[in-house]
C-alpha cells in the first residue's frame, strides 16, 4: 500500500509539473502570434479635396485633378489657382485648403515654417521663355531685345515665383528691363500679351505651350535661362486628410507625371 500510494503521489507531482509546463507554452505562443502594431487599414478616398496651386499649374493639375476623381468615385477635387506666394499667405492666414502645390520652394518654406505642412516633396521643374504676339510687332528674338528703346514688356511682379525667376534670366543675360506693366501672376502676363497689350512678356515654357497659336514662343538660351522647382505637400489642418494625401500620391505617380512632362514640365528629381 506504502508503495502504491508513493507511486500516486509521483504521479499528481508529475502532472501538476507537465500542467505548469504546458500553460506556461500556450502562453509563450500566444503571445508571438500577436503582432505589436496594428495592422494598418486603408481609409476610404471620398468627399471633398481642396487644392490651393500656382496658376502655371492651371491646365496640368486640372487634368490631374480629373484623372483623380475618376480613379477615386465619390471624390470632387476644388482648386485655387493664383500667385503661390498670395496662396502661401491665405494658407498661414487659415484659409480653408488640403494641399498646396507651389511654384517655388521659397512659398512653401514659408507654409512650413508656419506649421501648415511638412515634408514637401518636389514633383516638376519649370523653365522660362519669352512670349509675343504672333504677329511679333517688336521684332523679338532675344532677350536683349527686351531692353531696346520703346519696346513695352510684361513681367510677373518681383515677389511671384515666375517674376523672381524672370529677374534671375535678366541678370544672367546682362539685361536690365522697366516692364511697362507687372502681372500678379504668370496667366495675368501671358492675357496682356494674348491681349497685345504689350510687345513681349517673360512666361513659363508650360505656359506658353498652352496659349498654343495665341501667342509667339521665343526660346531662351540654357546659358540665360533659369528654372524654378515645384513641391507639394498635405497641408497639417487639411479638412479631408486622407483624400489630401491620395491627391499628393496621385501627383507623384507615373500618371500624374505623364500629365506634368505633356503640359512641358521637367521632372522633379
Amino acid at each position: 500500500m506504502r508503495t502504491r500510494s508513493k507511486f500516486w503521489a509521483l504521479c499528481a507531482l508529475l502532472t501538476a509539473v507537465l500542467v505548469g509546463c504546458g500553460s506556461n507554452t500556450t502562453g509563450s505562443s500566444a503571445a508571438s502570434t500577436v503582432p505589436s502594431v496594428a495592422p494598418a487599414t486603408t481609409a476610404p478616398v471620398t468627399g471633398t479635396v481642396t487644392v490651393f496651386a500656382a496658376a502655371s499649374l492651371t491646365e496640368s493639375f486640372t487634368e490631374i485633378g480629373k484623372q483623380f476623381e475618376a480613379a477615386h468615385p465619390g471624390t470632387t477635387v476644388k482648386f485655387n489657382f493664383g500667385a503661390s506666394s498670395t496662396l502661401a499667405t491665405q494658407i498661414t492666414q487659415a484659409a480653408p485648403a488640403d494641399v498646396f502645390a507651389s511654384a517655388s520652394p521659397t512659398n512653401m518654406a514659408t507654409v512650413v515654417d508656419a506649421g501648415s505642412a511638412a515634408n514637401p516633396t518636389t514633383f516638376a521643374k519649370n523653365t522660362m521663355e519669352i512670349v509675343t504676339p504672333p504677329n511679333n510687332p517688336a521684332h523679338i528674338a532675344s532677350v536683349a531685345d527686351l531692353a531696346k528703346p520703346g519696346v513695352k514688356v510684361a513681367l510677373c511682379q518681383a515677389q511671384v515665383p515666375c517674376g523672381a525667376v524672370a529677374a534671375k534670366v535678366l541678370s544672367n543675360a546682362g539685361v536690365s528691363v522697366t516692364p511697362k506693366t507687372y502681372g500678379p501672376d504668370v496667366k495675368a502676363v501671358l492675357t496682356t500679351v494674348e491681349l497685345g497689350e504689350v510687345d513681349a512678356g517673360m512666361v513659363y515654357v508650360t505656359d506658353a505651350q498652352a496659349a498654343a497659336a495665341k501667342v509667339k514662343g521665343i526660346p531662351i538660351p540654357a546659358n540665360q535661362n533659369a528654372s524654378t522647382a515645384y513641391p507639394i505637400a498635405a497641408l497639417t489642418k487639411a479638412s479631408n486628410p486622407t483624400a489630401a494625401a491620395a491627391f499628393v500620391a496621385f501627383v507623384l505617380s507615373s500618371s500624374g507625371q505623364a500629365v506634368l512632362a505633356k503640359a512641358g514640365f521637367s521632372p522633379g528629381s
